[in-house]
C-alpha cells in the first residue's frame, strides 16, 4: 500500500482542527448557559423574597389602619399597561401623534408606560381609543413570558431564552427574563431601556369580545382607565 497523498493528509488535519474547534465552542457555550442559569435562578429567588416582603408589608399596614379605625391608602401606581382598542380614522393629528409616541400603531397593541404628570395627560387626551390600568406582577410576568418580543436592530425577536436578554441588556445589569420583569414591574432606574427593549405586545381579541369600545369603562364600556380591572382584560387578550 502506497503513502497517503499530502492533499489527503492536509484535508484530514483541517477536518480534525474544525472538529476540535466546534467541540471547544460547544463546551464553552454549555458552561456559559450553566453559569447564566445559576445567576438567573439566584436573582429570581431574591426578587421573589422582595415581592413577598412587600405583600406582607401592605397586609400589615392595612391591618394597622383597620385596628386604629383609619383607612390605609396605598401609594400611587407608577406603572400602567395601555391597549389600543379603536382605529383612528377621522381623528385629529394630535391624537394620532400621541398614539405614535405611545407606540400604539395597531389595534390590540399594548405597551407598558411609566406614570407621571405628562404621561397621564397624554392618556386622558386619547382615552376614547385606549383601555389602560395598573397591571399586577402576575400580569407583567405572563405578558413577557407569553407575548414578549425584543427589538434587536429593528428586528422582532422572540424572548425564548435568557441569552436574548443578556446579550442586549447586560450593560444595564439586566441578564435574564426575571431581571426584565423586575425592572418593568418596579419601574426601576433602567425602566426606559428595559421598556424600549420590548417590542409592543400584539394581543388577541378578548375572549367574549368587548362590551362597547365607544363608551368609557365607568359607563359600562371598555375605553379609559379601568385601574386594577385591566388585569382581567389582559388575561382575556393574552
Amino acid at each position: 500500500m502506497g503513502p497517503v497523498p499530502e492533499r489527503i493528509l492536509k484535508k484530514r488535519k483541517v477536518a480534525t482542527e474544525v472538529k476540535k474547534g466546534k467541540k471547544t465552542l460547544l463546551s464553552a457555550r454549555k458552561r456559559a448557559i450553566k453559569t447564566l442559569r445559576l445567576r438567573a435562578l439566584k436573582r429570581a429567588e431574591r426578587y421573589n423574597s422582595e415581592y413577598v416582603r412587600e405583600q406582607k408589608r401592605n397586609i400589615n399596614l392595612k391591618r394597622q389602619a383597620k385596628s386604629t379605625g383609619s383607612i390605609y391608602v396605598p401609594a400611587e401606581p407608577k406603572l400602567a399597561f395601555v391597549i389600543r382598542i379603536r382605529g383612528i380614522n377621522g381623528v385629529s393629528p394630535r391624537v394620532k401623534k400621541i398614539l405614535q409616541l405611545l407606540r400604539l400603531r395597531q389595534i390590540h397593541n399594548g405597551v407598558f408606560v411609566r406614570l407621571n404628570a405628562a404621561v397621564v395627560k397624554m392618556l386622558r387626551l386619547v382615552e376614547p381609543y385606549i383601555a389602560y390600568g395598573y397591571p399586577n406582577l402576575k400580569t407583567v410576568r405572563e405578558l413577557i413570558y407569553k407575548r414578549g418580543f425584543a427589538k434587536l436592530k429593528g428586528q422582532r425577536v422572540a424572548i425564548d431564552n435568557n441569552f436574548v436578554v443578556s446579550n442586549a441588556m447586560k450593560k444595564y445589569n439586566i441578564i435574564c427574563v426575571e431581571d426584565l420583569i423586575h425592572e418593568i414591574y418596579t419601574v426601576g432606574p433602567k425602566f426606559k431601556q428595559a421598556n424600549s427593549f420590548l417590542w409592543p405586545f400584539q394581543l388577541s381579541s378578548p375572549k367574549g369580545g368587548f362590551k362597547s369600545i365607544t363608551k368609557h369603562f365607568i359607563e359600562g364600556g371598555d375605553a379609559g382607565n379601568r385601574e386594577k380591572y385591566v388585569n382581567s382584560l389582559i388575561r382575556r387578550m393574552n
